[in-house]
């Protein structure tokens, strides 16, 4: 098979306390929870919350305690408020969640895209690919490189939307070592090799502080040297092999050659799609737009339900300003799914799925049809019949078309 052995994509195990196991990701969707879904942690804005509800409460307990202590100070005002702006917002929270979902899938539809296009290649390398006589082993291990390149083509993408602009992580240098690319040429031990952040740091990032959240692409800025596309130059390598085979009669059937050379731009789509959906976010004017809308309206909420709830005000504020900026905070997580956070799409297990479906594929020589066909276990008929294929085979071709 092209791989030996398979690593663990999910290599941190959420049995400890440390801040990075829990609240970081993404979320292996193999484990089962037994937690019902309202007591969940892992995977919920709650953490990010904190600061902004105790803040609500803080400012409603203001409003109210003022109001009730000072009869000559009334603070509240008139609820129609209430009903006006919370329409607009509820609009702008719903607009924002849309499109932050949209995002989401069609991140997980590329990939998807990926994972069909590598199966087919994989097929069309393996099994359509004729090894020439005399030269089958040398045809072999070139069908087994073509397919590690399609495993490095997805492991390298998942890096480059990670903002991982090298060639030597782990799973991916033994894989494209063999290939002159930018990426490892441009690799840096000092660069490449990020500090694990210290308590505090993990511990503003896991709250939402944005002054604790570092610059993704401060990697892509600190190279020295041009570090290339990694998954297009991965291509062209995929590319110079299908010309190969078709030029040297390794695959005359020219469906199949029209099907490798469509899979080959297949994947390409595939980067350039992803590509798009990353670096296209939401305009920035209606990021900050819905923000500052939301924070007016629960700014101002307590002044609208003072008059009528007087100390339940904190309380129904902070519930209040918990489902609105949760519905706010889970479309600025998901607006890129392709993270490492506990809520973006699990690339790590799509890239172990490619390779998994290499290791199938090639797990076998190429299939004969009179092996299978013709076997001894071939139950043609089952399960009207259980007699093999042998024994059908010596009964008339009416006996075989009557029981049909």
């Amino acid at each position: 098979s092209p791989r030996v052995a398979t690593p663990n994509p999910f290599s941190r195990k959420n049995t400890s306390l440390d801040l990075d196991d829990y609240f970081q990701g993404p979320r292996d969707i193999g484990k089962h929870s037994k937690w019902p879904l309202f007591m969940q942690m892992h995977g919920s804005i709650t953490p990010k919350m904190i600061i902004p509800l105790i803040f609500v409460g803080l400012w409603s307990g203001w409003i109210t305690a003022v109001t009730i202590k000072y009869d000559n100070i009334d603070l509240s005002v008139n609820s129609v408020l209430l009903t006006v702006t919370g329409f607009v917002v509820g609009l702008g929270l719903s607009f924002r969640s849309s499109t932050a979902y949209e995002r989401y899938a069609e991140g997980r539809r590329y990939w998807g895209q990926l994972q069909l296009t590598c199966q087919s290649l994989g097929r069309i390398f393996w099994v359509h690919v004729n090894e020439r006589p005399g030269r089958e082993k040398e045809d072999m291990l070139a069908k087994l490189t073509a397919m590690n390149m399609l495993i490095s083509f997805a492991i390298a993408l998942k890096h480059r939307l990670r903002f991982e602009p090298y060639g030597d992580y782990q799973g991916l240098g033994d894989l494209i070592d063999h290939l002159e690319t930018f990426a490892k040429n441009a690799t840096d031990e000092t660069v490449f090799k990020a500090k694990k952040p210290n308590f505090f740091k993990a511990t503003g990032d896991m709250l939402g502080i944005s002054f604790a959240v570092s610059n993704p692409r401060k990697t892509i800025k600190k190279a020295t040297s041009p570090t290339g596309n990694l998954p297009l130059e991965i291509l062209c390598y995929l590319s110079a092999y299908a010309d190969e085979v078709v030029t040297n009669g390794q695959l005359p059937i020219p469906m199949t050659q029209t099907g490798l050379y469509n899979g080959v731009g297949a994947l390409n789509d595939v980067l350039t799609g992803v590509d798009r959906v990353l670096n296209t976010p939401l305009p920035i004017a209606y990021t900050i737009a819905f923000s500052q809308i939301t924070w007016a309206y629960i700014l101002v909420l307590p002044f609208q339900l003072i008059g009528t709830l007087a100390w339940i005000t904190i309380p129904a504020s902070i519930v209040a300003a918990y489902i609105i900026l949760g519905i706010l905070f889970i479309g600025r997580e998901i607006e890129n799914p392709f993270g490492d956070d506990v809520n973006d799409l699990p690339l790590e297990l799509y890239c172990k799925q490619v390779m998994d479906d290499m290791e199938t594929i090639a797990a076998r020589p190429k299939p004969k049809m009179s092996d299978y066909v013709q076997s001894s276990r071939n139950k043609v008929m089952f399960p009207y019949s259980e007699s093999s294929y042998h024994a059908w085979a010596q009964r008339p071709e009416s006996a075989i078309r009557a029981a049909l």
